[in-house]
């Protein structure tokens, strides 16, 4: 088998893995929401269920809509997302398709995602699409900023150490865990900048606090308030998925930690060991990052939610770098 067909059977077999992973990471996410709130919750297939019934269903779309627009962005928010995976390595096993500025690229990806979405609000025609729309752009605007410190500080910290590998690869973060390039005091930088992207994941992913652009008690759905069918099917495979790459992103940035190095496995079993912990690792991150946040917290309003990035998380970013800063160049 050729290289490049090796490439595409693999990516393919990853697209299937990833989609069947967040679908049933939503349904534990719904789970453990619902016992949080003394409640019982759906079934853990409730996911998969809404679906397979929403993709049997007639995709309407509405007279004032731009039709090939309104189309085409379901498919590509939910193309684009995919294609984070194939940057991110998964355990032991390096990303399909491994480069020197994979976390740019991801990034990237993430936010071309994020505007598909919001083209398709504002080619739907409704007035609630276009409220959900815009508020998302104001929202994508505001975690750039926290989200940017973060990746910048982290590359040029495994420059400044000398670790090899490109700063902005995610292999590099794999290779060596930052928490092994610094003291004391960076250490403290790196948790700082930690807790700032966890506190961008909830809008990345629109979960309460930040599902300001869905809103369904204020703006019905928002920029998915015309979506039927296989088209809201896609959206709602969009959000999983994002939900699962942001997850899986914050893994080999700040838990690269080998299961197998520490029970001295090697082989076949070195790899089973880490794929299965890379992906234990990626759900405790989501339950902590948007399940318990999504339960202790109601939803912001837009103004909030933009000042809480520019400010809060902001500023916490900021402050992390400054630590990092300080001891690479003093420690």
């Amino acid at each position: 088998m050729s290289p490049l067909l090796t490439k595409i059977v693999s990516g393919f077999a990853l697209f299937c893995l990833v989609i069947l992973i967040a679908l049933l990471y939503e349904g534990v996410d719904r789970i453990v929401h619902a016992r949080m709130q003394r409640r019982f919750g759906p079934p853990l297939l409730q996911p998969f269920y809404d679906v397979i019934k929403l993709l049997g269903k007639e995709s309407i779309i509405p007279r004032r809509a731009v039709r090939a627009v309104f189309q085409a962005s379901p498919w590509m928010a939910m193309t684009l997302t995919l294609l984070i995976f194939l940057y991110i390595p998964i355990g032991s096993i390096p990303p399909i398709l491994a480069g020197n500025g994979d976390i740019i690229l991801i990034l990237y990806l993430l936010a071309a995602s994020a505007v598909m979405m919001v083209i398709g609000g504002f080619a739907s025609g409704s007035p609630y699409a276009n409220v959900g729309s815009q508020r998302e752009m104001v929202l994508m605007m505001s975690y750039e900023l926290p989200l940017a410190l973060v990746v910048l500080t982290l590359a040029w910290l495994v420059y400044k150490r000398g670790v090899p590998g490109a700063p902005f690869s995610l292999e590099t973060f794999v290779s060596v865990p930052v928490w092994n390039t610094v003291g004391l005091i960076g250490s403290m930088g790196i948790f700082a900048l930690l807790l700032s992207l966890l506190g961008v994941v909830p809008a990345e992913v629109g979960k309460v606090p930040m599902d300001i652009a869905e809103a369904k008690t204020e703006i019905l759905e928002g920029f998915l308030a015309e979506y039927s069918g296989r088209n809201l099917a896609l959206f709602k495979l969009t959000f999983a998925l994002r939900s699962l790459a942001m997850s899986a992103l914050l893994v080999p940035l700040f838990f690269p930690f080998s299961l197998g190095k520490l029970f001295g496995l090697n082989g076949a079993s070195f790899v089973l060991v880490d794929f299965i912990w890379f992906w234990v690792k990626v759900f405790l991150v989501q339950i902590v990052a948007i399940t318990v946040v999504r339960t202790m917290y109601g939803r912001f309003k837009i103004w909030q939610a933009s000042q809480f990035y520019w400010f809060q998380m902001g500023g916490l970013a900021l402050a992390g770098m400054v630590l990092v800063t300080l001891d690479v160049m003093f420690f």
